[in-house]
């Protein structure tokens, strides 16, 4: 999948495109707005960034645990070259140390990434903050004309380019799980 972003004022025009694209066969769970105004997205019941995705948690929490692998093999290969695994413990306090450092790190960078902008909208938040909504669609190749076809009705929206999307499991996962809490009394 492949993440098109595009920048606009007016949510109302938002409300128009999500419902077009919907009608076109792009699914809920594949379209995304980011905005200041979440009071204004929710009136619309336009599909807004969850709070959790507008913070770095999910890559700092991986950047994080990959320090602590690193870190617990610097500290196997330590202990190798110093000779204390040869001690009475053997290895068993270094793969304590290992655990309890992996654990840290990735916790760590959790914690840094809840005080930080999701890294894949960095480069909006300048926009977003002077009062501009973010629009951004994470489609499949075989559904590119569908998309543009749409977007050429709207000029007021304008293409940010495009990035990473979330993995298509990942999408067509949280699009089942929707229906299904829906589905439910």
């Amino acid at each position: 999948m492949l993440r098109h972003y595009y920048i606009t004022d007016s949510l109302e025009d938002l409300a128009q495109v999500e419902q077009m694209l919907i009608t076109q066969g792009i699914m809920n769970s594949q379209i995304h707005v980011l905005s200041e105004q979440d009071a204004e997205v929710a009136k619309l019941q336009l599909h807004e960034v969850e709070s959790v995705l507008k913070k770095d948690v999910v890559h700092s929490t991986k950047v994080g645990a990959v320090v602590g692998v690193i870190l617990a093999l610097i500290t196997f290969v330590f202990a190798y070259f110093m000779n204390w695994n040869n001690s009475s413990a053997g290895w068993l306090p270094f793969v304590f140390l290992s655990i309890v450092i992996v654990g840290f790190c990735t916790w760590e960078g959790g914690f840094i990434g809840i005080q930080t902008d999701n890294i894949n909208f960095r480069r909006f938040k300048r926009l977003v903050n002077n009062g501009k909504h973010l629009l951004f669609v994470d489609i499949e190749p075989s559904q590119k004309y569908t998309l543009d076809s749409v977007m050429k009705n709207y000029p007021s929206l304008q293409s940010q380019g495009t990035g990473d999307a979330s993995p298509s499991w990942v999408v067509y996962g949280r699009e089942k799980y929707q229906t299904f809490m829906k589905s439910m009394p």
